[in-house]
């Protein structure tokens, strides 16, 4: 029999990454604060998001994952989050219409807060300080007082994420994502570009499809799918504290759902098969999401789809790879196989960012375009070789034209990151070469299968 579940069973199992909190009670009542809090996200929206993922394990559909790798209080504002919506939606048209398939848009944002980190300490000059594990817990600030665990920001992450919802839901319904608007998406330094005229071309495309469709006396102006998308909310439930106090039980249908996103996720540092991490999302309704590095064996993949999804719900588990660029078909393949013998209907998703990471000479973290491509191509390759869906991309990135990541249509180097390096944590494409990496992806795609 499976052992019995409650949103804090999870207390008895080992809890990696959490912070070191040094007061209790002050933790305490911040949890108390956000469990009477209304969700942040409803049930019903976890299970349509669930609904969109099982036509992607079925090949009928695509995963655009996207995001910031940890998303900032200090440069939160209405701009930012429309300009990241902006290059989510600009790679989704480009993926929808060259590849044919409806793209499902997950954002890393309204809660991807926290950071798991490979020590407890980091050394800063002459400073051996905490480790920096995103503004849910501390600050970045290079000083010991800045680095001591607050709970209180645990608050105001919710707060946070609350607006960042209010305005995505405002913007996908209310006229910003409307496709018949699709070249006013096109910011002046992506519209500058090579990429950037590709998608004029696109979108100029798409404006003589829908002077046709309206010429045949389709209405598109009160289409709603022409005017309305669905954006869901994602991020890494490392803060596992954090999580429990959002999770609420669904009306309908008495299951348990984390209410702080639509999709949660587990990381490669924290997915123990006898941990808290997997005890505690293995219990709430919400599609969940799992990465696994090149070291990942078949027998554990099996082993998490049973402990994950033992109902073989299609939709409700993806795999995210994060294997490098090297290593990626060789060591996908096997899993792949394992995968699809057993009969698990998971979504396969790529993530081309977190191994290609390399240290510049400057000291700066980068990741450079052309493996992060070569990654995916290795991610298609595997698929293709198997008789699988390559289901989707899990990508870091920005709306902001920041140098973070070399290469791209502008060919940045390791000279040009110090000019707009603004990340807090890791590297992060910006808007014309997450552009890029859409039209390359689709490209992949459709010359693989």
């Amino acid at each position: 029999m499976a052992r019995s579940w409650t949103p804090d069973s999870w207390q008895a199992f080992p809890a990696m990454q959490q912070p070191d909190w040094p007061d209790t009670a002050a933790l305490d009542a911040a949890l108390k604060h956000i469990a009477s809090y209304p969700p942040l996200v409803f049930a019903g929206e976890a299970r349509s998001l669930q609904n969109s993922l099982a036509k992607v394990a079925a090949g009928n559909a695509f995963l655009l994952q996207a995001g910031d790798c940890a998303e900032s209080f200090e440069e939160f504002s209405a701009n930012n989050i429309r300009e990241k919506l902006r290059v989510i939606l600009q790679m989704a048209v480009v993926l929808t219409y060259s590849m044919g398939v409806p793209v499902v848009k997950v954002g890393r944002m309204a809660g991807q807060f926290a950071k798991p980190r490979s020590s407890a300490t980091e050394i800063i000059g002459d400073l051996e300080l905490p480790s920096f594990r995103g503004h849910i817990v501390n600050d970045q600030l290079a000083t010991t007082a800045a680095r001591i665990p607050n709970p209180e920001r645990l608050v105001q992450a919710y707060h946070q994420s609350a607006s960042t919802l209010n305005l995505l839901r405002a913007f996908t319904k209310g006229g910003f994502a409307d496709l018949n608007r699709v070249n006013t998406w096109t910011q002046e330094f992506v519209a500058s570009s090579p990429e950037g005229q590709r998608y004029v071309e696109l979108s100029n495309e798409i404006e003589r499809a829908l002077r046709f469709m309206r010429a045949c006396g389709v209405d598109t102006e009160n289409y709603s799918a022409l005017h309305e998308v669905d954006v869901y909310t994602s991020h890494e439930a490392l803060i596992l504290g954090y999580e429990e106090a959002l999770t609420r039980q669904d009306s309908l249908t008495g299951q348990w759902y984390d209410c702080s996103a639509h999709m949660l996720w587990i990381g490669e540092r924290t997915r123990q098969l006898d941990g808290a991490h997997i005890e505690f999302l293995r219990g709430v309704g919400n599609p969940l999401g799992c990465k696994i590095g090149p070291t990942t064996t078949p027998e554990f993949v099996l082993e998490l789809c049973e402990v994950l999804n033992p109902a073989a719900i299609p939709g409700r588990l993806t795999l995210i790879s994060r294997m490098g660029a090297d290593k990626v078909e060789d060591s996908l393949r096997p899993l792949l196989r394992a995968v699809k013998d057993a009969g698990h209907p998971v979504v396969w998703a790529c993530d081309p960012m977190h191994g290609n990471t390399t240290t510049a000479p400057n000291g700066r973290k980068t990741r450079h375009f052309e493996d992060i491509v070569n990654e995916i191509a290795g991610f298609v390759r595997a698929h293709n070789a198997e008789g699988t869906w390559p289901g989707g991309i899990h990508v870091e990135l920005t709306g902001d034209d920041v140098t973070e990541c070399t290469g791209g249509a502008d060919d940045l180097t390791n000279d040009d990151l110090d000019d707009r390096y603004q990340t807090i944590c890791d590297p992060r494409l910006n808007g014309r070469q997450g552009l890029d990496l859409a039209f390359r992806v689709a490209e992949l795609i459709r010359t693989q299968n």
